[in-house]
């Protein structure tokens, strides 16, 4: 595993009252602060989660999920798919030595 360059960084998802696939994305682009070209679908998001280039330098990266047991409730579909690509994202850091977490803190 390669030796952390630095702080991890840390950012909030708030899915608190999202409901549907455009509510996560567009809460996404909002409270990651996506670049200017995520186009707003599952391949996009993908994209962005994983070129970080955005995010910042770093050893690791933490992104801290609210509201994310009502999401998977009021739409479980488009819960399981970005639960997939969620882990995906992290299993794609961490071949490449970067350690990458995804808290969701009303996970059960």
């Amino acid at each position: 595993m390669a030796a952390m360059t630095g702080p991890t960084p840390a950012l909030s998802l708030n899915l608190d009252g999202v409901s549907d696939k455009d509510g996560l994305l567009l809460r996404c682009a909002q409270d990651l602060r996506f670049p200017d070209w995520f186009g707003h679908n599952w391949d996009a998001l993908a994209d962005c989660l994983t070129d970080l280039s955005w995010w910042g330098e770093a050893g690791g990266f933490l992104l801290h999920v609210r509201g994310w047991s009502a999401f998977r409730e009021a739409a479980p579909e488009a819960a399981a798919i970005a639960s997939d690509i969620l882990a995906d994202t992290v299993a794609y850091w961490a071949a490449r030595g970067t350690p990458m977490t995804v808290h969701c803190a009303d996970a059960p």
